[in-house]
C-alpha cells in the first residue's frame, strides 16, 4: 500500500514539474506597441551618461514631459530631453521594460521613433555639426540599461555596449542623426527607424533603449512624441 502511495506521489510530482516547465516556457511570440507621449511618458525612463559625476547642473541635464514648441501643435506634449555636451560625448537616453515574452529567447524588433528637432543639416558647430554629429541609436537587450560610475568615480558610463558616437555596439545600433529635414532652425517632426535583435531574461523580460550619442559640444534639445514597433520571433 505504501509503495503504491509513493508511486502515485512521484507521478503527481512529475506532472507538476512538467506543468511548471511548460508554464515557464510559455510567453508571447509577438508584441506590438504604439506609444504616443501626449498624455504621459508611458513609463519610459530617461537618464544620461558619458559625463563627469556630479556635473548635472553644469551640463544642464533635463528630462521632462512638456508641450511641443512652436510651430508644432503646442497643445500636444512630448518627452523633452536636453543636455549641454561639454564632454564631447554626452549620451541622452530613454528606456522601458517589456514583459510577457518567452524566457531566455531571441527576438527581433522593428522600431520607429518620432521626435521633434530644430536643427538643420550642414551647419557648423562646436566639435562637430549640431545635426550630423548627434547620432540616434536604439536596441533591445536583457540587461536594464543604466549609467554607472567608473572605478575611479570620475565619469558616468553605460553598463551596456552602445558603441561610441557614430559606431554601434553589441546592444545598440545607429539609425540616423537629428537633422530636421529643412534648411532653417525650426522644430519639425522627424522619424527614424531600424531593426534590431535581442534576448529576453529568465522572466521573459527585455529592455528597449533609444538615445542620442553626441559629438556636438553644445546644447541639444529634442521632444520625443511617439515610439512604436513590433517585437517578434
Amino acid at each position: 500500500m505504501r509503495k503504491r502511495y509513493f508511486i502515485s506521489l512521484i507521478i503527481l510530482l512529475q506532472a507538476f514539474l512538467s506543468c511548471q516547465k511548460e508554464k515557464q516556457q510559455s510567453g508571447a511570440a509577438r508584441l506590438d506597441f504604439n506609444e504616443i507621449f501626449d498624455e504621459s511618458m508611458s513609463d519610459w525612463i530617461g537618464d544620461f551618461a558619458d559625463y563627469p559625476v556630479g556635473e548635472e547642473t553644469k551640463y544642464k541635464l533635463s528630462i521632462t514631459h512638456e508641450k511641443l514648441p512652436a510651430p508644432l501643435d503646442t497643445n500636444k506634449k512630448g518627452i523633452r530631453v536636453s543636455g549641454n555636451n561639454h564632454s564631447d560625448d554626452l549620451f541622452m537616453f530613454l528606456k522601458k521594460k517589456v514583459s510577457g515574452l518567452k524566457p531566455q529567447s531571441s527576438y527581433k524588433m522593428d522600431l520607429e521613433i518620432t521626435f521633434a528637432s530644430g536643427v538643420p543639416a550642414k551647419r557648423a558647430g562646436v566639435g562637430g555639426p549640431p545635426a550630423e554629429a548627434v547620432i540616434v541609436k536604439a536596441g533591445l537587450m536583457s540587461t536594464e540599461p543604466a549609467r554607472t560610475a567608473e572605478s575611479d568615480g570620475r565619469m558616468y558610463r553605460m553598463n551596456i555596449d552602445k558603441g561610441n558616437q557614430g559606431t554601434g555596439g553589441k546592444d545598440m545600433q545607429p539609425i540616423g542623426n537629428i537633422a530636421n529635414g529643412i534648411d532653417k532652425e525650426e522644430y519639425r517632426l522627424v522619424k527614424r527607424n531600424g531593426s534590431f535583435t535581442g534576448v529576453t531574461n529568465s522572466k521573459g523580460e527585455a529592455w528597449i533603449c533609444i538615445g542620442t550619442d553626441s559629438g556636438f559640444e553644445a546644447t541639444t534639445t529634442l521632444y520625443y512624441t511617439k515610439i512604436s514597433g513590433t517585437i517578434y520571433q
